[in-house]
């Protein structure tokens, strides 16, 4: 099986430390990603991303791998249904750099299968999750990451 990759790469006028807690405090999340990410983000650790809904359902788990606050955080990633096959798992790199005045945020979901249900759930998730981190950073309000397209 052949793996693929997918990056995104976005500037955020905010402070490398907002933009990493923006990633991993639950309360912070739930505002832009409609999720909370939940861990005690120490390496080795278990991480879950919780719909932050009455069902609570926790719909991707994963492990802390790497975590140096403010500017690098990597993880795994797999859909919580396949979280005991290592081969469904990819990994999730954060990377935030501060950038005159504001801050750079390099995103790398790497070990993804390619062609599979999650790389192509990966490509239109990312963008919209991250348009919503930067605008919820920046305005104070986070967009509607489960909005579809409107028909003409």
């Amino acid at each position: 099986m052949s793996k693929t990759c997918f990056v995104y790469v976005t500037y955020i006028r905010a402070t490398p430390q907002k933009v990493f807690e923006a990633i991993t405090q639950p309360d912070v999340a739930r505002r832009y990603w409609g999720h909370e990410n939940v861990s005690d983000w120490q390496p080795g650790s278990p991480w879950q991303h919780v719909r932050a809904n009455d069902a609570r359902t926790v719909e991707l788990v994963g492990e802390v791998l790497e975590i140096s606050p403010p500017t690098r955080l990597v993880i795994t990633w797999a859909n919580a249904s396949q979280a005991s096959d290592p081969a469904s798992r990819s990994r999730v790199s954060f990377d935030i750099v501060e950038y005159q005045g504001m801050v750079r945020l390099t995103v790398t979901h790497d070990e993804l299968e390619a062609g599979s249900g999650m790389a192509s759930g990966i490509q239109k998730g990312w963008p919209i999750v991250l348009s919503s981190l930067k605008s919820l950073l920046e305005t104070g309000e986070g967009i509607d990451v489960f909005a579809k397209p409107t028909q003409a």
